[in-house]
């Protein structure tokens, strides 16, 4: 039960992060409105993501203008949110609690692929966060860069490195879980298999135990 147990930790550590990946790349919020000085009292805060920027007003009205070009940011955010969808098809079919592969030294191989994919996931996720980051806080110490056009790190970007670590963190378990199936078969998933008892001329069930 013991690789198995890390196998079903490591694929819930995956999911969750996959949402919170979902959830970064959709908020609007990877830079906000830095309130320094002169402008800490304002009427508006402007919030800027991968897809949208969003003027929100103090009396709660919030106006956004969707990107009509692609960054590279967006491409690579979205290409990790789709390789952890095919991640999770090949570790389903690799986990020991399932039947998709027979079991023996090919399905904990299936199941170490897709461990393997969601931690490229998460590393593939890191670019664009730390790419963007690092650019929003280069112009934040910018002198060149007026006061009023200065941004913070936004709320999208801290669930984005946490969504990140989560999905690193689950492809090694389950990668861990894989390799110790593969090397201890004795501690796989407990799963049995017995065939029906058949009815006697008499009416009674065989004794005869099948496995």
């Amino acid at each position: 039960m013991g690789s198995a147990a890390l196998e079903i930790l490591g694929l819930v550590l995956c999911l969750v992060g996959w949402v919170g990946l979902i959830l970064s790349c959709g908020l609007p919020m990877w830079q906000v409105t830095a309130f320094l000085d002169h402008n800490i009292v304002t009427a508006q805060t402007t919030w800027k993501g991968l897809w949208m920027s969003c003027v929100v007003q103090s009396t709660g009205h919030m106006q956004c203008k969707v990107y009509d070009s692609v960054q590279a940011a967006r491409a690579l955010t979205v290409g990790a949110v789709l390789l952890a969808l095919v991640a999770l098809f090949v570790t389903l079919a690799g986990a020991q609690c399932t039947t998709c592969v027979a079991p023996g030294p090919g399905k904990a191989r299936v199941a170490l692929t897709g461990g393997a994919l969601y931690a490229l996931c998460g590393l593939l996720a890191l670019v664009p966060l730390c790419w963007f980051a690092n650019i929003v806080v280069r112009e934040f110490y910018d002198p060149a860069v007026p006061m009023s056009q200065k941004y913070e790190l936004g709320a999208a970007l801290y669930i984005g490195w946490a969504a990140s670590a989560l999905l690193m963190c689950g492809g090694g378990l389950v990668c861990c879980g894989a390799w110790v199936c593969a090397g201890r078969p004795d501690l796989s998933f407990p799963v049995k298999y017995s065939a029906p008892r058949r009815p006697t001329a008499s009416g009674d069930y065989d004794k005869k135990n099948y496995v």
